[in-house]
């Protein structure tokens, strides 16, 4: 369970499909509200020749938009939640509590009150979890064998739906984050990101320390008065909206079937109507531009790096901005 920042995302196929653009808050027609789920016939999936997976995507009464896939030749079924909240929404001095909640999400939910029963339970069957926070983004995923997939699968829910985040738990993962951090401190990737972070506008939430420490979790909020597990739950409660959140589920079974465990196990996630978190304004001023910064690595070598601001490309996907990158990089 790492917070991973402008690195590649994983390997996993869904995890590729979730990186859409984040679009309006979805509204699901009036005329329909009575249905489980409302088909996007009108969504256009472009695929390879070679790719002969079936897909659909769907839009729960909820808002929560789905992207089924079924695949008759996988020995292993998935699933990913992409939450549209990431550690840029971290309240002032509580830096880290995006990526604390992605920790403490995995413990335990009402419904299955014992403590990392969900990640017990899919390395018993044959599978593995991870997830990771980035800026603007938290995201949960799971593999596991075909026959344990609807037991995980609600597991899995659970964490949308209604979590346990218990004191105790909530100390000992806040030991997890700092225990991360350092281990962070001797990776040369990530002193680098930390700091491209700090050269940058102390105004903007790019200059944020997203990972998290006890320092920022527990001794500055406890010096402050401010009570960190009631703002990680505030935080849930103001974030975790199923409009904000894209799910994509990968299975053997047909996708009425996949549909119907959807729509049974993923309904009961709350819509607050939130909106997408937005965040105007260039993190560089010219002060921060056109500098060389040298530093000095944990590994013997040299590297250069030169980075420049760009306008997200969230903004222009369509053209395929990753492709430049690609080109000039190989």
């Amino acid at each position: 369970r790492r917070r991973r920042r402008r690195r590649r995302r994983s390997r996993i196929l869904l995890l590729s499909l979730l990186r859409s653009q984040q679009p309006e808050t979805t509204e699901v027609p009036l005329s329909i509200t009575e249905a489980m789920a409302v088909c996007k016939d009108d969504v256009e999936m472009l695929k390879p020749r070679t790719d002969k997976r079936e897909n659909r995507q769907i839009v729960l009464k909820n808002s929560l938009q789905v992207l089924l896939i079924t695949d008759t030749e996988t020995d292993k079924c998935a699933a990913a939640m992409d939450v549209g909240v990431g550690y840029f929404s971290d309240p002032d001095g509580l830096e880290g509590l995006a990526h604390f909640l992605e920790h403490m999400l995995f413990y335990a939910s009402e419904k299955y009150p014992l403590e990392n029963s969900y990640s017990k339970y899919i390395s018993e069957h044959g599978g593995s979890t991870k997830a990771f926070t980035d800026s603007e983004n938290t995201n949960f995923h799971f593999d596991v064998n075909t026959d344990s997939f609807e037991e995980a699968l609600d597991r899995f829910a659970q964490f949308f739906i209604k979590p346990l985040m218990s004191a105790d738990a909530t100390m000992r993962e806040i030991k997890a984050v700092d225990s991360e951090n350092k281990k962070n401190l001797l990776t040369d990737y990530w002193r680098m990101s930390q700091l491209q972070s700090h050269i940058s506008m102390e105004s903007h939430p790019y200059h944020k320390f997203g990972t998290g420490n006890c320092d920022t979790l527990e001794v500055r909020p406890k010096a402050k008065g401010v009570d960190t597990r009631q703002e990680l739950l505030k935080f849930y409660v103001e974030n975790y909206s199923a409009n904000l959140m894209h799910l994509v589920v990968y299975s053997k079974e047909s996708l009425d079937k996949i549909q119907s465990l959807v729509e049974d196990k993923f309904q009961e996630i709350r819509n607050s109507g939130r909106s997408f978190p937005s965040f105007p304004g260039q993190p560089c001023s010219s002060e921060h531009l056109q500098i060389l910064v040298r530093a000095v690595p944990i590994k013997e070598g040299n590297k250069l790096t030169i980075v420049w601001p760009i306008t997200p490309e969230i903004h222009y996907y369509k053209e395929g901005p990753c492709r430049m990158g690609y080109r000039i990089g190989c």
